[in-house]
């Protein structure tokens, strides 16, 4: 295989998992949990691999860099809301898990727009919101095909995904405004 065909590969196994998205929200929206639970496996595998890949054949991207957390953020968000479609989760728990990313990248954004170019990585309490956004998100479809986790732990599940979006999102806001004043001041 040539270089540049190597480079694709970790690019395209991410742009996969954007791709997964609909064929999950609408699987979910029509309850066929089983196969949800298959697809996630897939773009949970696909997680991994491409990174990994990436590393190895160092091939690090920019787009890689966007794309793959951008991907997480989109099966995600979609998954949250056909939850809330079908009654798995409260709509106002979908709205805080989306207004904690809207805080981000309109921040994200502000100070783009407003002092320029910046890399932003992904923080403990971020990456901490997001694992326990993937674990709830997971628990809720397996409970629907196996029902092997019992109400009190899907409640646990449920407070602890709130408590971490406040968390990271309120971090990311006291970091990247830091920032902003910091370079304001100059």
């Amino acid at each position: 295989m040539t270089h540049a065909v190597i480079k694709l590969i970790p690019n395209a196994l991410t742009t996969l998992r954007i791709l997964l998205a609909a064929p999950i929200f609408l699987l979910i929206l029509n309850e066929k949990y089983s196969l949800v639970l298959w697809l996630t496996f897939i773009a949970g595998i696909s997680d991994g691999l491409d990174g990994w890949l990436a590393r190895k054949w160092d091939v690090l991207s920019r787009f890689g860099a966007i794309a793959d957390p951008l991907s997480d953020k989109v099966m995600l968000v979609s998954a949250y809301v056909a939850f809330a479609m079908v009654g798995l989760i409260p709509w106002w728990v979908t709205v805080i898990v989306i207004a904690r990313d809207v805080v981000i990248v309109t921040g994200a954004i502000t100070y783009h727009c407003l002092f320029g170019r910046y890399d932003m990585a992904p923080s403990f309490w971020g990456k901490s919101s997001t694992l326990v956004q993937i674990v709830f998100a997971l628990m809720l479809i397996t409970n629907q095909v196996y029902h092997v986790f019992p109400a009190f732990s899907i409640q646990l599940g449920l407070w602890l995904l709130i408590l971490m979006a406040f968390i990271s999102g309120g971090h990311y806001v006291y970091v990247w405004g830091g920032k902003a004043l910091a370079q304001q001041r100059k």
